[in-house]
């Protein structure tokens, strides 16, 4: 079943080890590691390109792991059970697969922007857990895809990839140096007839989030967690919405504040839908 045995720290296994930690090698090899059954089953079912699957040489694979090297194309390694379980950063043991993929395009077209759409910008994130957090909550709510513009933390660091709990795979996720490649592509949106409102949210907006209509195509902006949103999307929103807050914290951790923005778009979106087929 394998191309290859790997039993030693050899070249191919430290290029592997150092894309845990260092984007830079990440990046320049285009691929990253995925961990867990959920994430390596999902990306597989939404057609991810795989270079490699890694697997533990000292033990019979499960059906799952099993049908993965059966039916998946890519290289299929076996790997001493040691070094396997610091590619899966787990502490108790060896996992049955570590999946290796390749990095889509940065595109903004993968993101498509039609009548319903509902897209999320996370402006300049620090931390890779929100990163991962956020694109499930989009993915749950039924967001269109996810963009990082600026300096980010990485959407392929690990962390990120294991916080999405698999939704990296099944959600456009792209980055993009500033909000000027998403001022140019709204106006495409805009130009085609596709009338999107910016709303950002920020605990200063001027409305509160359940009673703004967010039923129409509607891109969300998250800020900094620090910082919030810079001056640039400050000017680039139509309106900013605020979370009413009763309690003694000023605001949310941003991830929250993604989620409780998506849910309620999503729950105007569903009675909005519930109110016309009852007519």
């Amino acid at each position: 079943m394998a191309h290859q045995r790997i039993t030693t720290r050899n070249a191919r296994f430290q290029q592997w080890q150092a894309q845990l930690t260092n984007r830079t090698k990440r990046h320049r090899a285009g691929e990253f590691l995925i961990q867990g059954v959920r994430p390596i089953s999902q990306a597989v079912e939404h057609g991810w390109p795989i270079r490699a699957l890694l697997f533990d040489a000292s033990r019979s694979p499960t059906r799952w792991a099993g049908g993965l090297l059966r039916d998946v194309s890519a290289e299929k390694i076996a790997m001493a059970p040691e070094l396997l379980a610091e590619l899966g950063e787990k502490d108790d043991g060896a996992p049955e697969l570590v999946a290796v993929a390749e990095m889509p395009p940065d595109d903004l077209a993968r993101i498509p922007v039609r009548p319903g759409f509902l897209g999320v910008v996370f402006d300049r994130p620090t931390s890779p857990g929100n990163i991962g957090t956020i694109i499930r909550s989009a993915d749950s709510f039924g967001a269109d895809g996810l963009v990082v513009t600026g300096h980010a933390a990485d959407v392929y660091d690990p962390k990120a990839v294991r916080a999405s709990t698999g939704s990296l795979f099944a959600l456009p996720v792209v980055r993009v140096p500033s909000h000027r490649e998403v001022a140019d592509w709204l106006t495409g949106a805009r130009e085609r007839g596709v009338p999107v409102t910016v709303v950002g949210t920020d605990e200063s907006g001027t409305t509160d989030v359940a009673g703004f209509d967010l039923t129409g195509p509607v891109l969300l902006l998250i800020g900094n967690e620090t910082t919030g949103l810079s001056t640039a999307w400050r000017e680039l929103c139509d309106t900013l919405v605020r979370i009413p807050m009763t309690g003694s914290a000023s605001s949310l951790n941003a991830a929250n504040a993604a989620t409780v923005v998506l849910y309620e778009t999503a729950r105007q979106r569903l009675a909005g839908t519930a109110a016309l087929s009852s007519r």
